[in-house]
């Protein structure tokens, strides 16, 4: 690991630190006083630097509202660290090798017809990325913090990751914070083996949430078993939401307007 640089964001006290791990980029941000929570976002291009986002100057703005929020709930703000995913021009499939769901889809789950000349399953690395952010940046950036303090955020495929994260990695953070998680890409089949897999409530909180522009149009159906099964599972209204916000679309700019909803329902 080694710091590439450090800049500002407007409205965002100290510095947002860039480091390579050995290829990947990660970016942190801490509060000044020392930080009780930690929230790991993926797409880490979208979370602070307007200058790198899929849509140029459009951000998640994650850490202004974590600053807000907190504020109004009396806390010291999360750190944040924010993942890079690893598409290039060389690599263009690089995001979903990190974020698809590995184990479902190498165990036969499928994907729908116009992914299936390109989809290789065994091409995915999602297991390794997941491992590399809590052996690796965890430790490195924000030590000591216990799970229970943990947050995992993600958009589209990386609210799939999240919840996937959770099933898996579940002794390593016990907040999923998944908005507009792109059931399409397995359909049903996908929402069942998601929803089965995650560990039983107990300790553990699950926000999923969805618009109704661009690709959220297709996702009401999906997320309406999703909630059914959530249910079934024993999750309620204290561990669980799942909201639909009317006129939002799939993108940085759409989330950023409520992210400080699931944010608040994790500290809270």
């Amino acid at each position: 690991m080694h710091e590439v640089k450090r800049y500002q964001v407007r409205g965002v006290p100290g510095e947002v630190s860039r480091f390579d791990f050995n290829g990947r980029t990660v970016e942190f941000w801490s509060p000044k006083q020392p930080a009780s929570h930690l929230l790991i976002a993926h797409d880490g291009q979208n979370v602070f630097d307007g200058r790198t986002s899929t849509h140029r100057g459009q951000t998640w703005k994650m850490a202004q509202s974590a600053i807000r929020v907190s504020k109004e709930l009396g806390i010291t703000p999360p750190s944040i660290i924010a993942i890079w995913h690893s598409s290039t021009k060389a690599d263009p499939w690089g995001r979903a090798k990190d974020l698809t769901p590995e184990r479902y889809f190498r165990e036969g789950l499928s994907v729908p017809k116009e992914y299936q000349k390109v989809f290789n399953p065994e091409a995915l690395h999602g297991d390794s990325y997941l491992t590399s952010i809590f052996d690796e940046y965890v430790p490195a950036l924000a030590p000591g913090i216990p799970a229970e303090q943990i947050a995992m955020i993600g958009s589209s495929m990386g609210g799939l990751a999240t919840l996937y994260a959770l099933a898996h990695f579940s002794e390593r953070f016990t907040t999923a914070l998944a908005l507009s998680p792109h059931w399409p890409f397995g359909r049903e089949a996908l929402v069942d083996r998601t929803i089965s897999s995650l560990p039983a409530p107990s300790k553990y909180k699950v926000w999923m949430s969805h618009g109704t522009k661009g690709l959220d149009r297709d996702y009401l159906p999906f997320q309406q078993i999703a909630d059914q099964l959530m249910r079934n599972r024993g999750y309620h209204e204290d561990n669980f939401r799942s909201k639909r916000f009317i006129r939002s679309g799939h993108n940085e700019r759409s989330w950023a307007k409520y992210l400080h909803e699931p944010l608040n329902f994790w500290l809270n």
